[in-house]
């Protein structure tokens, strides 16, 4: 074995040797705020069911652009009366977030309690600083699923995981932020500069549903079965404010937030809401724990079993697409119903997980041969402001790789990267224009099987189309409609002629030879 490749291994079992999570942790139980409707979001929300005499008691608005998905936050910290509940995937230590970390702790200061429930993957280098808040009055944070070792580098901390890399893989995607257990955000987006359109490098198209009403109390129910978990553990009890001491660098954005948002507040009015049935799915929260593995009824489960009722429509929007035979079976029921099937996720150009294209790209001809229309988002918007305009997107300019995907994927590297590019992130389905989802899964397998999703299932016809109107614009000016001639790949742009090529579009050669090297090692699961 060479020296250096037997220094890695070496490295690698020290670290997994010293490397351990405290077995005695103290995890006190709390639950949602139970009687809410005292609170001004509780009053505002039940004076306006029984004025307009609501034959559902849940409000729904779907927040596609930047400013109305930041603002709304915002919002719903300022009008919290009692109690802050957020649960993310990632938060990410950038000026964006500063200011809303420095809402949280003025709520707390005026007696809101505070719960912060992270998933611990990104929780390293200067992220970490968001840890802070732990040791803030009446403010809370957990982490769930932590992995042992430095928190000074991701890759650290995944050399310190080596003993178990397994449960290192599976991770808490869920994204809910709740206001007095009355109001609530879910969706795709996680908190940071580049889910809000203001990422120097990079930014996201998103889309998340604000809800008030009785569906947030399932929401806070999901909040709650994760928070006391046995995987969620408090931060006091993994790193001291000593430790976080030692992390901190002289420029940490989280000292620098940007100044308070100009913009209006979101009006919260219930009267600005649409009114309609809902239905939460969630995964439990052991899911991710190894023991479960393979357990049935999953969010994605959930959503087959939809999908399989469609009768005339399914759009989906998925930024990382790896069907699966289970998936693909269903479409091929679908297609020979005559229901016409329309897909949108990323390029390779545009994805933040080239690996997770490679998944996709194994079922891609059969996926066009059996009629299920295929759009891949470009890197570089032809649609300019366009998009933004329509409501359906949290881009502004695009490109670096590597704030977030499903869970511990890799950013990548190749081809050229711009001010313009940009990459899908919203997590969308429309079922017969009369049914929509919004929540944090991807329809991948890795969404299936290792990491715990929520999904909010609304029936209502008007957003509905409000979320395929959303789309239209990347649909018809910035995604590639994808085609197939004599077996080969066609890829139709808006704007000029077909592209026929072996290699994938806009994308750098040498990632695409490195994909096609190791794409066929890797499992679908493990994209």
């Amino acid at each position: 074995m060479p020296a250096l490749q037997l220094l890695i291994v070496l490295l690698a079992l020290w670290l997994t040797g010293c490397a351990s999570l405290p077995s005695e942790v103290q995890r006190p139980v709390s639950q949602a705020l139970a009687q809410s409707e005292d609170t001004r979001l509780g009053r505002s929300i039940a004076e306006h069911i029984a004025r307009t005499g609501q034959r559902h008691a849940s409000g729904f608005r779907l927040l596609g652009a930047t400013e109305a998905a930041y603002t709304s936050r915002l919002s719903l910290i300022d009008a919290a009366d009692r109690t802050l509940d957020l649960q993310y995937y990632a938060i990410l230590a950038d000026p964006s977030t500063g200011q809303l970390l420095q809402r949280l702790r003025e709520a707390a200061a005026r007696g809101v309690r505070v719960r912060i429930l992270l998933d611990d993957f990104n929780t390293t280098g200067a992220n970490a600083q968001v840890l802070r808040l732990a040791f803030v009055p009446n403010i809370e944070v957990r982490l769930y699923n932590p992995l042992p070792g430095s928190r000074r580098s991701l890759a650290g901390r995944l050399l310190g995981s080596l003993g178990n890399i397994e449960q290192a893989q599976r991770r808490m995607h869920n994204k809910v932020f709740i206001a007095d257990n009355q109001v609530g955000i879910t969706g795709g987006r996680n908190l940071g500069d580049a889910y809000f359109g203001q990422g120097q490098e990079s930014n996201f198209i998103d889309m998340d549903v604000l809800a008030a009403g009785r569906i947030v109390r399932a929401m806070s129910a999901s909040f709650d079965a994760y928070w006391n978990n046995e995987l969620a553990y408090p931060v006091q009890s993994l790193l001291s404010p000593d430790e976080l001491d030692a992390l901190k660098k002289p420029d940490d954005p989280l000292d620098r937030p940007d100044p308070d948002p100009g913009a209006s507040p979101l009006d919260l009015s219930p009267a600005r809401l649409t009114w309609a049935p809902a239905l939460l799915l969630v995964d439990k929260a052991d899911k991710i724990a190894s023991e479960q593995e393979g357990q049935a009824d999953t969010v994605v489960d959930g959503l087959l079993r939809l999908m399989a009722t469609t009768r005339e429509d399914l759009f989906i929007v998925s930024p990382y697409f790896v069907p699966g035979e289970a998936m693909m079976e269903v479409f091929a029921q679908l297609r020979r119903a005559g229901v016409r099937v329309r897909v949108l996720t990323n390029s390779l150009a545009a994805t933040d997980a080239p690996l997770a294209h490679v998944g996709y790209a194994r079922y891609r001809k059969r996926l066009l041969d059996m009629g299920v229309e295929l759009y891949e988002m470009r890197a570089e918007l032809g649609g300019g402001d366009s998009v933004l305009t329509a409501g359906s997107a949290s881009m502004a300019r695009v490109a670096q790789r590597g704030s977030e995907s499903s869970s511990p994927r890799q950013p990548g590297a190749g081809g050229s990267v711009g001010a313009s590019r940009a990459s899908l992130h919203a997590k969308t389905l429309v079922l017969d224009h009369s049914l929509l989802v919004v929540g944090s899964m991807n329809l991948d397998l890795r969404s299936q099987l290792q990491n715990s999703e929520i999904a909010l299932l609304i029936r209502s016809g008007t957003l509905a189309r409000q979320a395929e109107d959303m789309a239209k614009p990347v649909l018809e000016q910035d995604a590639y409609r994808m085609g197939l001639e004599d077996g080969q790949l066609v890829w139709h742009a808006p704007d000029g002629p077909p592209i026929r090529t072996r290699f994938e579009p806009d994308a750098g050669l040498g990632m695409q030879w490195l994909l096609k090297l190791i794409g066929p090692l890797a499992p679908d699961e493990m994209l």
